[in-house]
């Protein structure tokens, strides 16, 4: 306990990557504040993985709606946005009063206000200095700055799931996760037009080509303009509308639209935090962090996405924060972040999911593997669902029967894909996993067929 009158620990930052650590440090004992600029809660549960995955329920509905047509359902289905938005609001208006809430019964000091660091022991918040022996950094990520031409106009991902109407003609720039995941939502909530910029040769680029392909068959199909090697150079008001210049292989072209949303990527948030003042080396990539989750001062922790670590996602910002929760607890480097199989999945419809080696890095490192591959519409997994895009590939390596990485698409990939995880985890072979039994008829009966 500190008896100076300062804080033991603050933790700058209320989400995922933060919040853990502050209540280890609690429970141990220490006397810890919490900061953040934002109400608590952070990214995941109140501007992304949450709220999305709300919106995205009310549109499988539509999706179900559409793909048992002619097969026994009649259901005309159609989304009230208004009503969308306000369920998405029964779950994020009362999470920042109750996260911080069970921060304060836990005896933390909960304060809000945009934290700087004035010296190696202190920072200022809302023109207070305070001071605390160990600081602990999760302060997320924020919307990479594009450098275009009327950048201004455009608005965040935040600012989508906070819409009170729904846009008729919208402009997404970029083609990963937000973009894709949006796009769906638009779409099946009644936009008339909704168009994805990528300026690669094709959306999504850390997932698997083959399947990334047939997912933008999918996103096609569903009447989303799909435009790849787009380069967007301007963005200009006409009138109520924007229009948005861009460049392809063809020459430039121009869109008009009523929205536009930024969708090109996200940068660790820290430039504000004066790091410089403490000695905490940070570039591109986030705060440099050692495996212990220590920064280059070593009385600093980072966490998640601030730092440049593990992949960008919510369950590693958590595990992330437990390591460093435990080597500030032991006052040494104790515990060594390593990363177990990480699943991710895309939230379209259908959802793409990946865990472990794309085939790409595989052949990279030399290892010799098979590959399992095939389009399963015609599995009857799909065909009760009326799903018409899905497939799998899966990665073996010959000598020892190891899952090296597994890729699918479809109904059911976002839990499928934990299966996966799990195997790979605990270095089940294919031929093990062949020998499990799952309960049938279920998705999960179709992991076996896959490897």
């Amino acid at each position: 306990m500190n008896e100076d009158g300062g804080f033991d620990l603050i933790v700058i930052g209320a989400g995922t990557g933060g919040n853990g650590v502050a209540r280890m440090a609690a429970a141990a004992g220490w006397k810890v504040a919490v900061v953040d600029s934002l109400p608590y809660g952070g990214t995941c549960a109140l501007r992304g993985c949450d709220p999305k995955k709300m919106l995205i329920a009310v549109t499988e509905g539509v999706d179900w709606a559409r793909n048992l047509s002619g097969k026994g359902l009649e259901a005309q289905t159609s989304v009230d946005w208004p009503d969308m938005i306000a369920f998405k609001r029964s779950f994020t208006d009362i999470m920042p009063g109750r996260i911080e809430a069970g921060l304060e019964k836990a005896g933390i000091v909960t304060l809000h206000g945009q934290a700087r660091f004035t010296g190696r022991e202190t920072i200022e918040v809302n023109g207070e200095t305070l001071a605390a022996r160990h600081f602990h950094i999760a302060t997320g990520a924020r919307p990479m700055t594009l450098n275009i031409p009327g950048e201004e106009m455009l608005i965040t991902s935040t600012d989508f799931l906070k819409l009170p109407d729904r846009p008729d003609g919208v402009v997404f720039v970029g083609g990963g996760f937000i973009a894709m995941e949006f796009a769906h939502i638009s779409k099946r909530a009644g936009a008339r037009e909704v168009t994805v910029l990528e300026m690669m040769e094709r959306p999504l680029g850390n997932f698997d080509p083959d399947l990334v392909g047939i997912l933008s068959e999918a996103t096609e199909d569903l009447g989303i303009n799909l435009r790849t090697e787009a380069k967007v150079l301007k963005i200009e008001k006409d009138g109520p509308n924007f229009a948005v210049t861009y460049e392809t292989p063809d020459g430039k072209q121009t869109i008009n639209c009523d929205l536009v949303v930024h969708a090109t990527g996200r940068v660790p948030n820290v430039e504000h935090l004066n790091l410089e003042a403490v000695g905490v080396e940070y570039g591109g990539k986030g705060i440099k962090v050692s495996p212990y989750m220590r920064t280059t001062n070593p009385a600093i922790f980072a966490a998640g996405d601030c730092a440049d670590s593990g992949p960008n996602l919510t369950p590693v910002s958590a595990y992330e924060g437990r390591i460093a929760g435990k080597n500030l607890l032991a006052g040494k480097d104790e515990r060594e972040v390593r990363y177990p199989p990480t699943p991710s999945v895309v939230f379209t419809l259908p959802q793409l999911a990946s865990v472990g080696l794309s085939e790409a890095v595989a052949r990279d490192r030399g290892l010799d593997f098979d590959i399992h591959f095939e389009k399963t519409a015609g599995w009857y997994s799909s065909l009760r669902v009326g799903a018409r895009h899905s497939a799998y590939k899966v990665l073996v390596e010959k000598r020892t029967g190891a899952i090296l990485g597994a890729h699918l698409l479809g109904p059911g990939a976002e839990e499928q894909i934990n299966l996966f995880a799990m195997a790979m985890g605990a270095s089940l072979t294919a031929d093990r996993i062949k020998g499990i039994i799952f309960a049938y008829p279920s998705f999960a009966s179709d992991v076996g067929s896959m490897v």
